[in-house]
């Protein structure tokens, strides 16, 4: 370990920043100097202002953008202590926030039994039943499952938040059946198959994989990647009678705005209010030509 990212993380540790976000700094930082082949201590204003140019070219999401300067923020202002302006490291606006894409409960039941195996079909059937995020699904432990309250504890969510989500018996019965193919008892729900990461957890990697390739096998056109089941997930409990605060807990959302695009999505809503062209007088099918005048 460099003593530069030594430095970084203890400065995490220091504001108890999660791990999930941990990882995702020391990331970008990774990056920021492997562009230049040289140490981050070693780049000023210029670099930086190069290197968010070269994410911009490569048409990388303006969220994803807003990750990688909320990185090199954090490194040359609270490790480096440099006084740089917000000028000098400047957040790109955000478009317009856009409906996520959802399947059918149809289309989520094709994708499951489209899985390739017993890993990827537990994985996808554990992030549609909870809503999980793609990091929280990885650092699941086995002592987060308890059957007797018949929840699921996330720790550490975004924002290292803990929360707790109900647990299907569905979903209870498919990991107990993936557990027991397991070769060797792990600290992890879903242990890393390398045999040098042996101890460590799958990484999101996999997690995108099992939904891409189950999606290719399940015939889904639509862009299915982890995420999408958490949408899926949120919206198809609004479409069965959930309120919108539940979900916002059982999501671990901060702000009720997150929540509530779910609203655009949920057709129980949008077929409860009458079609105007249904409403009107007189108007009924067919297949006459109009009458000249």
């Amino acid at each position: 370990m460099t003593q530069l990212r030594k430095r970084v993380l203890e400065e995490l540790e220091r504001r108890n920043y999660s791990q999930a976000t941990a990882r995702t700094y020391v990331g970008v930082i990774r990056q920021f100097a492997a562009y230049f082949h040289r140490s981050p201590d070693q780049l000023g204003r210029e670099q930086i202002r190069e290197y968010q140019l070269s994410l911009v070219h490569r048409n990388l999401h303006p969220k994803s953008i807003q990750v990688q300067m909320a990185a090199l923020r954090f490194l040359f202002a609270k490790v480096l202590r440099r006084h740089y302006s917000r000028d000098d490291l400047p957040l790109p606006k955000l478009l317009r926030r856009q409906i996520p894409l959802v399947l059918s409960r149809d289309e989520v039941a094709r994708l499951i039994t489209a899985a390739a195996n017993l890993e990827h079909r537990t994985i996808l059937m554990t992030l549609y039943s909870t809503g999980m995020r793609r990091s929280e699904l990885c650092h699941l432990q086995p002592g987060d499952i308890d059957k007797h309250r018949m929840v699921i504890r996330i720790r550490q969510g975004k924002g290292g938040k803990d929360r707790e989500v109900p647990l299907a018996q569905t979903l209870l019965d498919q990991l107990r059946t993936y557990y027991r193919s397991l070769k060797r008892n792990s600290r992890w729900v879903f242990p890393s198959r390398q045999t040098r990461r042996s101890d460590q957890p799958i990484t999101d990697k996999v997690i995108w994989h099992a939904c891409r390739q189950a999606a290719l096998r399940a015939g889904i056109a639509k862009p299915v990647h982890p995420h999408t089941l958490r949408h899926c997930f949120a919206t198809h409990l609004l479409d069965s009678g959930a309120e919108l605060p539940v979900i916002q807990v059982l999501l671990g959302h901060d702000d009720p705005r997150d929540t509530m695009v779910y609203l655009h999505l949920c057709t129980r809503k949008l077929r409860s209010a009458p079609n105007p062209l249904d409403t009107l007088p007189n108007c009924t099918v067919s297949g006459q030509e109009p009458a000249a005048s």
